[in-house]
């Protein structure tokens, strides 16, 4: 199974960006998570990207805030899939982060989860690797009838106390 790396650009997102790797380690799906910045170590982050796929990666996660555009530079290094989170915080509270995630120039595809969507980005890196890999598709299934059966229980209470 191919890795997942998981790039943060500070480790003031670790708090939000640790749920993403909860979620991999759940799925079983082998991670590594790295503090790069697209601004302060912009060899070294391009460097990872250029080598990701060599080095066993099949998806990359980035997550940052504010302006600061982590998946965009990984985006622009690699042809692997990005997932970018953006992060809450500054002075627009994770709307620029948003923005400067989604709005990506033709070619150059990053997909995006909500602000602080650790836990969506770890299972759409799941459901692309999943394409390839019956054993983990399996285990996205039966995760979606978790859920389900979560909400059948919520209602059937609900219903119980209405009377």
């Amino acid at each position: 199974m191919k890795k997942v790396a998981v790039i943060m650009g500070s480790d003031s997102d670790w708090p939000v960006v640790k749920a993403a790797c909860a979620q991999l380690h759940d799925f079983g799906i082998p991670y590594e998570a790295h503090i790069l910045s697209a601004h302060r170590t912009p060899a070294a982050a391009a460097d990872f990207a250029k080598n990701a796929r060599a080095n066993g990666f099949g998806v990359l996660i980035c997550a940052a805030g504010m302006a600061a555009h982590l998946a965009g530079a990984f985006a622009g290094n690699s042809t692997l899939p990005v997932i970018g989170i953006p992060m809450k915080g500054g002075v627009m509270d994770g709307l620029d982060a948003l923005l400067a995630t989604v709005q990506m120039p033709s070619g150059i595809p990053v997909a995006t989860v909500a602000v602080g969507g650790a836990k969506n980005a770890a299972v759409l890196a799941a459901q692309i690797l999943a394409v390839s890999d019956g054993e983990l598709a399996a285990k996205l299934d039966a995760a979606r009838e978790e859920m389900a059966a979560q909400i059948a229980g919520k209602e059937a209470r609900l219903q119980a106390e209405l009377g």
